[in-house]
């Protein structure tokens, strides 16, 4: 009986754990390079990533475009939302809390080129009064909340609240390669107290485990997973690293140093970072990473990219973030990013509110170097080299 038990048990594990795979397609950067709009959007927006995490400072720290920290976004996924379903391209981002969609109440310039919800097509839609505005900078996406079941690589979903928009500002999103965003950190930062897509599918009994994995592929267009209710190692070699989180809110954790070529560069005295699958660089505050931009030798190129000689890449050190005494380092072929135009610095400056100390966001370049558990149950982030 006990081995029948245990055999039940581990048959329930493996088919209550699903994986979403993610598509590496174009950045939303690139798409603007090749229809010539990048110029005229950075010379008539202010960039900055910390306007993400702090949105009612958007205004002091100089942010006024919404949705740029996807800029350089690159990994995507396939939702459905509805019965009969409709399909829709998200970013799975832990940087954020809220699953909204364009819908065809959205007369946004920015909806008319993507997939649009139609809630009176799907049976299972229930509608409410409430309204949800999401910020992202200064500007924001309105619309309104509703109920539907949503399918998620195999996990019916039922009964979900998700936004559905009804303006979408900046009509350079147009070319976003995505239609919309699942959000996967905590509760806390959901706007209008929505319930996060991952919590109402623990709540369902889903999935056997309260936690999610991320693996991001390093050079194909697929492979790239976001596993939900489980953890696979044939991704990643050793044992994982656990990293308690220091903030419930993002998926925040402390960092003990960053150095490089075995220097200290930034977090002198200890820091916190948001390891974030929603932005695709490594940010810090403006004057270390200004350090970082000069030991490396980048400069100021077009368009307000920091250039690097693609011939110095084998030369350049790895920078080394210690996290709960465990060194991880990234190196130079993951910071820099090499593309047809040349060769770019990975690193990104963001200014943010003095209150909140300093603080870094860890981006896809370290998250392609780390296979990453999410783990809701122990409020941890689990690290290990990929295999």
């Amino acid at each position: 009986m006990k081995w029948l038990l245990l055999l039940t048990l581990i048959a329930l594990s493996e088919c209550t754990s699903y994986k979403v795979p993610l598509t590496r397609k174009k950045s939303l950067r690139q798409k603007l390079i090749e229809n010539g709009k990048l110029k005229d959007f950075l010379q008539n927006h202010q960039y900055n990533i910390g306007s993400k995490y702090f949105p009612s400072e958007a205004t002091t720290l100089m942010s006024d475009q919404p949705l740029q920290n996807f800029l350089d976004m690159e990994y995507f996924g396939t939702i459905s939302i509805g019965t009969p379903a409709q399909d829709f391209t998200v970013i799975f981002d832990t940087g954020s809390s809220n699953l909204w969609v364009p819908s065809v109440y959205c007369s946004s310039v920015a909806c008319t080129n993507h997939n649009r919800f139609n809630p009176q097509k799907s049976s299972t839609f229930k509608g409410t009064s409430e309204t949800v505005s999401i910020a992202y900078g200064t500007g924001s996406m309105t619309g309104i909340l509703g109920y539907d079941t949503v399918q998620v690589a195999g996990i019916s979903d039922t009964n979900q609240i998700f936004g559905l928009s009804k303006t979408e500002p900046g009509s350079f999103l147009y070319y976003a390669p995505f239609d919309g965003i699942l959000g996967l950190a905590y509760p806390s930062i959901s706007s209008s107290g929505a319930t996060p897509v991952f919590d109402n599918m623990w709540k369902q009994g889903l999935v056997s485990q309260d936690l999610f994995s991320v693996y991001l592929s390093n050079d194909d267009e697929s492979g790239s997973v976001v596993q939900f209710g489980g953890i696979d190692s044939s991704y990643y070699k050793g044992t994982l690293n656990w990293v308690p989180v220091s903030f419930e809110g993002y998926w925040q954790i402390s960092v003990d140093s960053i150095t490089m070529s075995g220097e200290p560069i930034a977090c002198m005295f200890g820091c916190q970072a948001i390891v974030d699958t929603g932005t695709s660089l490594l940010a810090g505050p403006t004057n270390a990473i200004a350090n970082i931009q000069s030991y490396i030798g980048a400069s100021e190129g077009p368009y307000g990219s920091m250039v690097i000689s693609c011939s110095t890449i084998d030369s350049l050190p790895d920078i080394v973030f210690t996290i709960n005494g465990v060194q991880y380092p990234v190196p130079a072929k993951a910071y820099v990013l090499q593309n047809q135009g040349g060769c770019i610095s990975g690193f990104q400056g963001m200014n943010i509110p003095t209150f909140s100390g300093e603080l870094w966001i860890l981006g896809d370049i370290f998250i392609r170097q780390y296979y990453t558990v999410f783990d809701r149950a122990n409020n941890q982030v689990g690290l290990a080299p990929l295999a």
